[in-house]
C-alpha cells in the first residue's frame, strides 16, 4: 500500500512539474499591447501582433488610438491588432481602420494583416463570421485576417459555426488566459481542439503557466503559439 501511494504521488508531482512559466525567450511571435514596454526578444521576433486601436461601444460607437506612433518594424511580419468591444461598426470606423492600414504599411511595416480582438461568445459565431466576411471584403487583397478566439470554441463551438469561420479568417489564437491570470483547467478545452478546423495558435501569457497536450504538434492545423508580453512587476 505504502509503495502504491509512493508511486501516486511520484506521478501527481510529475504532472506538476510539466507545467513552467512562459519565458519570451523561448518563442518567436508576440503580442505587444498599449502601455507594455518593448523587450529585447521582439529584435528577433518573427511576428509580431501590435495594439492599434479600439473599437469602442459609445454613442456612437468610436474608434479610439491605442498608440501614439506608427510603429517601424522591418525585421518581423506584423499583424495591426484591433480591439473590439462592437461589432457595430459606422463606415467612417471602417474608413478609420484602412486608413491605418495604409499609413503601417506606408511607414515601411511589413504589415501581413489584420487581427481582430474580439470576445465573440460561441453563441454567437455566426454572426461574427459574417462581420469578418463583410470586413475581409474591404480589406486589400494581400491583406490576412486573423482573429484571437476563446478556449471553449474548442468544446462548446457549433461546428457548422466553426467552418462559417474556416472560410473567413486565415488564423486564429486562442488564448489560455484571461486578463493577467492563466485559466484554470485549459487543459481540459485544448483537449477537443480536434473539433477545430482552423489554422490556429496558443496564445500563451508571459510568466504564465503552459504545460502542452502531448498530442498538440500533431495537429496539422496547429501552427505555433503568440506570446503576450507584461511589463516586469515593480
Amino acid at each position: 500500500m505504502r509503495a502504491a501511494i509512493a508511486a501516486l504521488l511520484l506521478l501527481v508531482s510529475a504532472a506538476a512539474a510539466s507545467a513552467s512559466p512562459t519565458a519570451a525567450a523561448d518563442y518567436d511571435s508576440f503580442w505587444l499591447w498599449a502601455g507594455v514596454k518593448p523587450q529585447p526578444v521582439l529584435g528577433s521576433a518573427q511576428r509580431i501582433y501590435v495594439l492599434q486601436s479600439e473599437v469602442v461601444a459609445d454613442t456612437p460607437v468610436r474608434l479610439v488610438a491605442q498608440r501614439p506612433a506608427i510603429p517601424h518594424i522591418a525585421h518581423a511580419e506584423v499583424w495591426m491588432v484591433v480591439r473590439v468591444q462592437t461589432l457595430a461598426w459606422t463606415p467612417a470606423i471602417y474608413d478609420q481602420v484602412l486608413t491605418d492600414l495604409a499609413r503601417w504599411r506606408d511607414a515601411g511595416s511589413r504589415v501581413v494583416g489584420i487581427q481582430i480582438d474580439f470576445d465573440a461568445g460561441t453563441r454567437h459565431l455566426e454572426g461574427y463570421a459574417t462581420f469578418l466576411a463583410d470586413l475581409r471584403r474591404r480589406l486589400p487583397a494581400d491583406c490576412r485576417l486573423g482573429i484571437t478566439g476563446l478556449l471553449d470554441w474548442s468544446s462548446h463551438g457549433d461546428p457548422a459555426s466553426l467552418r462559417a469561420l474556416a472560410g473567413v479568417v486565415d488564423e486564429v489564437v486562442l488564448q489560455i488566459y484571461q486578463g493577467r491570470h492563466v485559466i484554470p483547467g485549459y487543459q481540459d478545452y485544448l483537449a477537443k481542439l480536434r473539433r477545430l478546423d482552423i489554422p490556429f495558435r496558443i496564445g500563451l501569457l508571459q510568466g504564465g503557466d503552459w504545460d502542452p497536450p502531448a498530442d498538440l504538434a500533431d495537429n496539422p492545423w496547429f501552427k505555433g503559439y503568440v506570446v503576450f508580453l507584461v511589463n516586469a512587476p515593480g
